[in-house]
């Protein structure tokens, strides 16, 4: 499921809500969507934490798609 760019990215989310919606989601409006990063990361922390093991799998790449390179701006010679 790896994607590439933002869009993707987002749409792939949006499938994965729509995925766990009734299994891990059910405490959330029936047309929640995420509409920013940080929402996305928030829900996608929510799936693995009340999904199963393809579940967290899936919500974990996702995470690291939306993450920015951690040691990209911070490595300097």
């Amino acid at each position: 499921m790896v994607t590439d760019g933002t869009e993707q990215t987002e749409a792939a989310v949006d499938r994965l809500v729509d995925e766990y919606r009734s299994r891990c989601l059910w405490f959330l409006r029936p047309d929640y969507y995420p509409v920013d990063t940080a929402e996305r990361v928030r829900v996608l922390g929510l799936i693995q934490k009340y999904g199963d093991r393809t579940a967290f799998l899936k919500a974990s790449e996702l995470t690291r798609c939306l993450s920015p390179a951690s040691s990209a701006g911070s490595v300097s010679s």
